[in-house]
């Protein structure tokens, strides 16, 4: 069995709206069954709220639970506050209807990652988890939580391999990561019945010529916007390079600053010559 790669939009939502895909994959990853009223793409809120142009990749309602679960596959842009809007804008979004600040609905957000995270603009950390969670609940003072919220958003990469992981985990994170790396001749838990129906989906049997041609088209699109995302970090991060270069930084913490190789930054250290008009 040969699989499509899960980083490409069209084949990753074509295993994930599955609603056998979707329910089994909601039932690892949060631990609760669901019953979607059906699932959507490319869902946006009008009128919008803020000034951001919001589109969940996936998106669906269990109304009888009061349960939204949205999924956001990403290979480029790991801005953690990008996501955590994403996810408040599901919670908020609810107030419209409502005629007190009561938040009926319990909102999850999933966070498929396909590629490394980069570092932390805010704290210069490098992160290696597989797996992150985070809730609105508080804590008092003695560090206990209190659970009067259920909201979680949760961020799952596959490249950072945790020997702990467990299989409800493990069987999706794999699913992504072999589909990418070892598309051919992927090592996957088809135990799992999620994991045995979506690989299924995305097999190259069951892929049609129509998103055959939509996949080539949005893999052309993602690597234009990787290039002119790289181009515009580098030209950021020249001049940074240069400002630390005229306020007497060493080569080490430029390089650390920016990414720069040490050959890059003594290119930039020497004055710069013009021809003679």
């Amino acid at each position: 069995m040969t699989l499509g790669r899960l980083d490409n939009e069209v084949f990753f939502k074509k295993a994930f709206t599955d609603e056998i895909v979707f329910k089994a994959f909601v039932r690892d990853i949060i631990g609760i069954e669901v019953n979607p009223d059906k699932i959507e793409t490319e869902k946006a809120f009008q009128p919008k709220l803020g000034n951001i142009n919001f589109k969940y990749d996936i998106f669906a309602e269990d109304s009888q639970k009061r349960i939204v679960v949205e999924i956001q596959k990403v290979e480029y842009d790991h801005n953690f506050d990008r996501f955590l809007h994403y996810h408040l804008q599901a919670i908020t979004e609810q107030q419209r209807s409502s005629e007190d600040y009561t938040v009926e609905k319990t909102v999850y957000t999933i966070v498929l990652m396909t590629a490394p995270y980069k570092i932390n603009a805010k704290t210069r950390e490098f992160y290696h988890d597989e797996v992150l969670i985070s809730n609105l609940n508080p804590k008092n003072l003695k560090g206990i939580e209190r659970k009067i919220f259920n909201h979680e958003l949760i961020y799952l990469n596959p490249n950072y391999k945790g020997q702990d992981t467990p299989t409800n985990y493990r069987d999706w994170l794999d699913l992504i990561y072999e589909s990418i790396h070892h598309p051919e001749n992927p090592n996957l838990n088809t135990e799992n019945e999620g994991i045995r129906r979506a690989s299924e989906i995305v097999s190259y049997e069951n892929i049609t010529p129509e998103e055959w041609e939509e996949a080539k088209i949005e893999a052309s699109k993602r690597q234009v916007i990787k290039l002119e995302r790289e181009a515009g970090n580098e030209e950021k991060a020249v001049e940074i390079a240069m400002k630390a270069i005229a306020k007497n930084f060493d080569n080490e913490t430029i390089a650390d600053l920016t990414g720069l190789s040490p050959e890059q930054i003594e290119e930039l250290r020497k004055p710069k010559t013009f021809p003679p008009k």
